[in-house]
């Protein structure tokens, strides 16, 4: 796809993205609009998957860490075919396999089940080291949050990643700088992020991360035999103006009024029927 057409899709899922958390009135809005387009570079540019075999032993693998940001993960495999985009008005309902957290054993296209914050990354270099040990050319794509990167889990399993040179495996900072209770710098610091991605053995890039070009970029960048650290430098709520770096977004679903005035910022009628 083009840039254009990528932009053009990623303002599509954050419409959906919208659309999905006001009908459960329930999820995180800012967390996952922050994400759209780093997911969708991923997505529609990046990965070898395949809706018609969502069990494929040869696919890439993408884990959501930051996995409260789902809604736009759902809202991407659903505009690729793994399941119908009708189901989205489904999320966080009992019984919907669009639970508020992702399980691989429900929902197609998954590749991990995640929730507790920092446990994702250790499962990315799994996979990573597993390629690598059957001689797979296999790739491994990881997104964890800033605030999830104040757990010991996430640098543990960055020593392992570099330790075991695994150059199959991209792990990409979806760093917007705040998390529910706050700024990080106020919460628990992650002060110099680059230098501590270099420290642990990343090829490191910083972007910014709701560029598009600048993600394709990094993501075609050559790690030279380590595992590859983008820091992508987001905004919360990125895509609707009273949204953008507001704390109070993190985790909070729109009410009728917002739910139509976003979407009219996305260029969306809120009167229209979509699924």
């Amino acid at each position: 796809m083009t840039t254009a057409e990528l932009k053009e899709k990623a303002r599509q899922i954050r419409a959906d993205v919208i659309r999905e958390i006001y009908e459960a009135q329930s999820g995180h809005t800012g967390s996952a609009l922050s994400a759209v387009d780093l997911m969708v570079t991923l997505y529609y540019d990046t990965l070898r998957v395949d809706p018609a075999r969502p069990d494929w032993e040869d696919r890439d693998r993408f884990v959501l860490s930051k996995a409260h940001a789902n809604p736009a993960l759902y809202a991407i495999l659903a505009d690729l075919g793994f399941f119908p985009k009708s189901e989205l008005h489904t999320l966080r309902r009992l019984h919907t396999h669009l639970q508020g957290h992702p399980n691989r054993h429900e929902t197609p296209g998954l590749d991990t089940s995640n929730g507790s914050l920092g446990q994702g990354l250790s499962m990315a270099v799994g996979m990573a080291l597993g390629a690598k040990h059957l001689g797979k050319d296999t790739k491994v794509y990881c997104i964890v949050g800033d605030g999830e990167s104040q757990e010991g889990q996430i640098w543990e399993a960055s020593m392992a990643a570099a330790h075991y040179k695994l150059d199959n495996l991209t792990v990409i900072l979806d760093h917007n700088h705040l998390q529910i209770d706050g700024n990080n710098d106020e919460v628990m610091s992650l002060g110099d992020i680059e230098a501590k991605y270099k420290a642990f053995g990343y090829h490191t890039i910083v972007i910014d991360g709701n560029d598009i070009d600048q993600i394709r970029a990094a993501l075609a960048e050559d790690p030279h035999g380590k595992p590859k650290g983008i820091i992508a430098e987001t905004v919360k709520g990125k895509g609707v103006s009273f949204m953008e770096g507001q704390v109070g977004w993190h985790g909070k679903a729109p009410n009728e009024e917002e739910m139509k005035a976003a979407l009219r910022e996305l260029g969306d009628d809120p009167e229209v029927q979509v699924w």
